[in-house]
């Protein structure tokens, strides 16, 4: 960490000159210079004073906000074929999000492994053919523009009953995939 280059960055946010902010803390403009220039390390307590001078605190100041990744290109995803069903995770580890989104495409005739009821919600999008889905006994046809939604609480799978292969983007809250 950059502890001189955050110090001047907090002090300049705050309009104090390196004199002001010296006054404040009762120390000199050159070690609060060689302190920003990274010359010299403060000891906890220096720190501490210059802080509260800064208005922060020494939990704030070390804090390492890491940036969530917002977007996920097409060479992120994450692909498995595996007997006619071609799964692409579009959020690499979504098992650590709410929710997980999937793109999946049926060859004509497939239908994806059964799954067994468990919490949650579940919601999809045909983008392509038509499909069914298979809510315990019942059936539920469903075609490209078509959406679905459902509670994930009866055995579930999702069958392509159409011609040719069918693409849909399916949603599991929680991650369930």
């Amino acid at each position: 960490m950059n502890i001189g280059g955050k110090i001047r960055q907090m002090r300049n946010q705050k309009g104090l000159t390196q004199n002001e902010l010296a006054d404040r803390c009762e120390l000199t403009k050159g070690y609060i210079s060689q302190l920003e220039n990274n010359l010299n390390s403060p000891s906890i307590a220096t720190l501490t004073d210059i802080l509260a001078a800064l208005g922060s605190n020494l939990a704030e100041f070390f804090r390492e906000e890491t940036e969530e990744k917002i977007v996920f290109s097409k060479n992120e995803f994450i692909e498995k074929d595996s007997d006619g069903v071609l799964w692409h995770w579009l959020i690499p580890n979504a098992q650590k999000n709410m929710m997980e989104p999937v793109l999946v495409e049926l060859a004509e005739g497939v239908e994806t492994n059964g799954d067994i009821p468990h919490e949650g919600e579940e919601f999809g999008y045909v983008l392509e053919g038509k499909i069914t889905i298979v809510l315990g006994n019942k059936h539920h046809p469903c075609k490209k523009g078509e959406a679905f939604y459902y509670p994930a609480n009866k055995p579930h799978l999702i069958v392509n009953k159409g011609k040719g292969k069918a693409r849909f983007l399916w949603i599991s809250t929680p991650p369930n995939f």
